[in-house]
């Protein structure tokens, strides 16, 4: 009997295809699109930073030589990107007596089960680069097991930044906490620009935050107490800040669950910049792919020995990217 898997529509290519359409079911980063994706055909990129200089220049006498512009400084930073793969299989027992001599849709109930399996290693697969994808707007970009990658502001040479909203303190003048931060970004830019600020903070923080008597009594004078009665944690602006909060979280190769931002914290990173965040995709180490263009996900089957159930494996090989580091806020309640 002819093996079904070798059907067309299980090959390498459809299979890659059905992965990457698949919907995703993790991924907050992913659904306001932070990181945008950018497919390289290597495994390694290159990221060049060129400090510009920017001085005042004096005056001069009529007829006096222009003082002579001064070039930035280029450096050049070499990031591997990492290689995650993952795989399953499926059993005979799953698709016993689906097939049926003469059938015209044992290849499309054949295809159900196999976009189960796809689902299930595509979720995997979203929650881990929705990790790494967080440990990138943090500055450090940790492995499953906890080890880092990467830690970003190392590689830039930049000193963390760290502001304390003192939430327990009923006399904090939240505002201008608020609007320190935005100073602090738009200094930063450095040749950027940016739409917006947003936070993504921890339940505690979110909670200390809006019950702030200052939060609540703005509120009051704005809104009519809206706030008071909304439900605010898919998106609360005040002074010019939005705050979301951010229930991420997974479990680690040793099933212990892990919070992706710690209690009592959040994580400030501008909104709309052109060129401070991305998501670099290599292509997979497969003959086909070659040179080619990285996809997000990758997908193959090939049958087990004897015929005894076809083997299934994914693979993904991103690098979330903070170009810019220094606009990477790291905000404490207390």
């Amino acid at each position: 009997m002819n093996n079904p898997f070798q059907s067309p529509a299980f090959s390498m290519t459809a299979l890659t295809a059905a992965i990457n359409i698949l919907p995703n079911q993790f991924g907050k980063l992913d659904q306001i699109n932070l990181m945008p994706a950018r497919p390289v055909r290597f495994r390694q990129i290159a990221v060049e930073e060129r400090n510009g200089v920017l001085n005042l220049l004096p005056t001069l006498p009529v007829g006096a030589p222009g003082t002579v512009g001064k070039r930035g400084r280029r450096s050049l930073r070499s990031f591997i990107i990492p290689h995650i793969p993952h795989d399953d299989v499926v059993l005979p027992e799953e698709v016993q007596g689906l097939r049926a001599f003469g059938s015209e849709t044992d290849t499309e109930t054949i295809a159900n089960v196999m976009a189960e399996h796809l689902q299930s290693m595509r979720n995997k697969h979203a929650i881990t680069l929705e990790h790494l994808r967080m440990g990138a707007l943090k500055g450090v970009i940790l492995d499953a097991d906890g080890s880092v990658l990467y830690n970003l502001f190392d590689e830039f040479g930049i000193e963390p930044k760290e502001f304390n909203f003192a939430l327990n303190n009923e006399k904090t003048d939240v505002k201008k906490k608020c609007l320190d931060l935005k100073r602090y970004l738009e200094l930063n830019l450095k040749g950027e620009y940016m739409t917006g600020v947003r936070v993504l903070v921890s339940p505690e923080f979110f909670d200390l935050l809006t019950a702030h008597p200052n939060v609540v009594k703005a509120y009051q004078w704005y809104q009519e107490s809206l706030a008071l009665r909304a439900d605010q944690r898919t998106g609360f602006t005040f002074a010019g800040v939005t705050f979301e909060e951010y229930l991420g979280q997974a479990s680690d190769v040793d099933g212990n669950v892990r919070k992706f931002i710690a209690s009592g914290e959040g994580h400030a990173f501008p909104e709309g910049t052109v060129d401070t965040f991305a998501t670099y995709f290599a292509p997979a180490d497969f003959n086909e792919t070659v040179n080619t263009l990285g996809q997000p996900l990758y997908a193959k089957q090939e049958p087990r020995e004897f015929g005894r159930g076809t083997d299934l494996h994914t693979q993904s090989n991103p690098l979330p990217m903070c170009h810019r580091p220094g606009l990477l806020v790291k905000l404490l309640a207390s």
